[in-house]
């Protein structure tokens, strides 16, 4: 990841419409997915605790994560965030975890697979992975680079890398759905006029909050339905 990016998203991980309605989907989705009982919870590349404050909400979240400033925001939150490196330590004991989050992180690493392994390690016998990825090789632009992605996928190629990891996967969905052909739109302008920059540039307040209600109304429908297109997917596994 570009080190300028990363100050950005500090700024933006609470703020931008983009992270905000990915929250919303992903809580919406646990909420469906989790047993109705408090579980150990751990976000691997938490990065500056965005997600993992939400987490509590089911139960113990530890979040493990390798940038010192990331860390640093993240546990000024009161956050509950370790050192650690992907595919070698994740901060927690083996077995330790009853779920195990890889929220956007996979499309970071040279072998997915591996590290989708040792995040294995890391989850107790009958314990759920959940994973979020950008969707589709033909979206690439330069906010890939940006943010130091190596791939990104579709349905068929994430599931696959999972199951090749050594688990069942129950389900997968594309996401960011509603608001997908503005993506492509933006994406497609920005190709013509040669921007290389990343994608998170926060609208004016008013659409903010517009395209952050738009987004977010998909909380309904991701988590009992597979959506067949998006700019994201989530999949959840068991091991």
């Amino acid at each position: 990841m570009d080190p300028a990016y990363v100050t950005v998203h500090m700024e933006e991980d609470r703020s931008h419409w983009w992270f905000r309605g990915r929250l919303a989907v992903i809580c919406a989705t646990l909420r469906r997915a989790l047993p109705p009982r408090r579980v150990r919870l751990l976000e691997l590349g938490c990065g500056s605790g965005n997600v993992l404050a939400a987490l509590t909400e089911f139960g113990e979240a530890v979040g493990m994560e390798a940038n010192d400033d990331l860390i640093t925001a993240a546990r000024a939150a009161g956050l509950d965030v370790r050192v650690g490196h992907l595919p070698d330590d994740l901060g927690v004991a083996p077995g330790w975890a009853e779920v195990v989050l890889l929220l956007d992180v996979i499309e970071h690493v040279d072998d997915d697979v591996a590290t989708l392994g040792a995040a294995r390690a890391g989850i107790g016998e009958g314990g759920l992975l959940v994973v979020t990825v950008p969707a589709y090789r033909w979206l690439w632009s330069g906010h890939d680079e940006v943010l130091g992605h190596r791939r990104r996928y579709t349905a068929g190629e994430l599931r696959a890398a999972v199951e090749r990891a050594g688990f069942a996967v129950l389900r997968v969905s594309y996401f960011n759905t509603l608001l997908f052909p503005l993506l492509v739109a933006v994406r497609a302008w920005k190709r013509l006029r040669g921007d290389r920059g990343h994608d998170l540039r926060r609208p004016a307040a008013p659409l903010n909050a517009l395209l952050e209600r738009v987004f977010a109304l998909e909380r309904y429908l991701v988590p009992r339905v597979a959506l067949p297109f998006g700019s994201s997917l989530i999949l959840i596994g068991r091991r």
